[in-house]
C-alpha cells in the first residue's frame, strides 16, 4: 500500500499537478489539423518532445499521462518514461480503449496491457468514463463498474489509478443540474470501488467541475463553480483519497485556471490539483504550428501556463 499511496501523493505534490498528453491517435490527429500539420508517429513525438523537454516545467508538473504509441517511444536515446523521471516527472499511462455507444471498453486483456506497462515504466494510469446529461440513467452504472475493475487491477501492479467519471458540459443544462448528476455519478462510482475493494489512500479520482452547460444561457461565475464543485465533493469524496485531479472538460485555459484557483480559495480534506489536457496545451500548440522555429515560444508559452495553473493551486 505504502507504494501507491507515496505514487498518488507525489502526484498531488503541493503547487504541481498532471499533464494529460495521451490524445488518442484520432483526437490528435484532430488537433493537428487545425494548425495544419500531418499526425503520425514521428510528428506526434515531435509535439510532446517539445512539451516534455521545456526547461523548468518539472516545477509544475508532477505526472504525464502518455499514450500507448508514446510510452514505447524514444527522447535523447531514452525511452520516454525513462527521461520524464530523469527529470523527476512520474510517467503514466492511458489504458481505457475509448467509447463505445457511451461505455468505456478495455476490460478485456487489460491485467496482461498493465502488467507491460508497468515494465515500460508507467506508474499510474488512467482510465475516462463519459456521461451525458440528457442519458445519465443508462450508462451509469456499467462506467463505474468498469471503473472500479480497472482501479483493482491497477493496484494488483502496484500502479495508481486515476479515476475519471466525466459529466460532459455539453448541453443547455444549468449548474443545479450538473450538481445532481455528478453527485449521483460519484456516488455510485465510490460504491462500486468499495465492492471491488479498491485501496482509496492509493487512487485519485479526476472529475468534471461543477459547470453550466456550455450551451446554457447563464454561465455559472467562477466561485459559484467552485461552491458547488466543493459542496458536491464534500458530500460524496471519502476523506481517504489524497487528491483530487480536475479535468478541464473544454474550458478555455483561463477558465480552467481561474476556477481552479477558486477552488483551492475554499478548500477541501484533499490536495485540489489538475490533470488538464487541451487547457495546457491550447496556446502551445498554436504557438508552435509544427515549425521547429517556433519551438522557443510555444515552450515559453506552456512554461506559463503550467506556471499560471501551479499557481491556482497555491492560493
Amino acid at each position: 500500500m505504502s507504494t501507491l499511496n507515496q505514487t498518488a501523493q507525489a502526484l498531488v505534490a503541493q503547487g504541481k499537478g498532471i499533464l494529460a498528453a495521451d490524445e488518442s491517435t484520432r483526437t490528435i490527429a484532430k488537433r493537428f489539423e487545425k494548425i495544419g500539420v500531418t499526425s503520425n508517429p514521428d510528428s506526434n513525438l515531435a509535439y510532446r518532445k517539445m512539451l516534455f523537454m521545456t526547461p523548468g516545467i518539472e516545477q509544475f508538473i508532477s505526472g504525464v499521462i502518455l499514450y500507448d504509441e508514446t510510452i514505447r517511444q524514444e527522447i535523447d536515446s531514452q525511452s520516454v518514461p525513462a527521461y520524464l523521471q530523469s527529470k523527476g516527472i512520474l510517467p503514466g499511462i492511458k489504458v481505457d480503449q475509448g467509447i463505445v455507444e457511451m461505455v468505456t471498453i478495455g476490460l478485456d486483456g487489460l491485467q496482461d496491457r498493465l502488467t507491460e506497462y508497468k515494465n515500460l515504466g508507467a506508474k499510474f494510469a488512467k482510465w475516462r468514463a463519459v456521461i451525458t446529461i440528457d442519458e445519465e440513467d443508462a450508462h451509469i452504472e456499467e462506467n463505474a463498474e468498469s471503473l472500479a475493475r480497472y482501479a483493482a487491477l491497477c493496484q494488483e501492479q502496484d500502479i495508481v489509478p486515476i479515476v475519471e467519471p466525466e459529466v460532459l458540459m455539453d448541453g443547455s443544462h444549468d449548474l443545479e443540474k450538473c450538481k445532481e448528476v455528478t453527485t449521483k455519478v460519484l456516488r455510485i462510482v465510490f460504491e462500486k470501488l468499495k465492492e471491488h475493494k479498491v485501496a482509496l489512500e492509493g487512487m485519485l479520482l479526476k472529475p468534471n467541475m461543477i459547470i453550466s452547460g456550455k450551451d446554457a444561457q447563464v454561465q455559472a461565475s467562477a466561485k459559484e463553480v467552485a461552491k458547488a464543485t466543493i459542496d458536491t465533493l464534500k458530500e460524496v469524496v471519502p476523506v481517504e483519497v489524497p487528491g483530487i485531479v480536475f479535468l478541464s472538460g473544454g474550458q478555455t485555459p483561463d477558465q480552467a485556471t481561474e476556477n481552479l484557483k477558486e477552488l483551492n480559495l475554499i478548500g477541501g480534506p484533499w490536495q485540489l490539483s489538475f490533470s488538464y489536457g487541451r487547457a495546457l496545451q491550447e496556446e502551445t500548440l498554436a504557438a508552435w504550428a509544427g515549425k521547429d522555429e517556433n519551438i522557443p515560444a510555444a515552450q515559453k508559452a506552456f512554461l506559463e501556463r503550467a506556471q499560471k495553473v501551479s499557481e491556482a493551486r497555491s492560493v
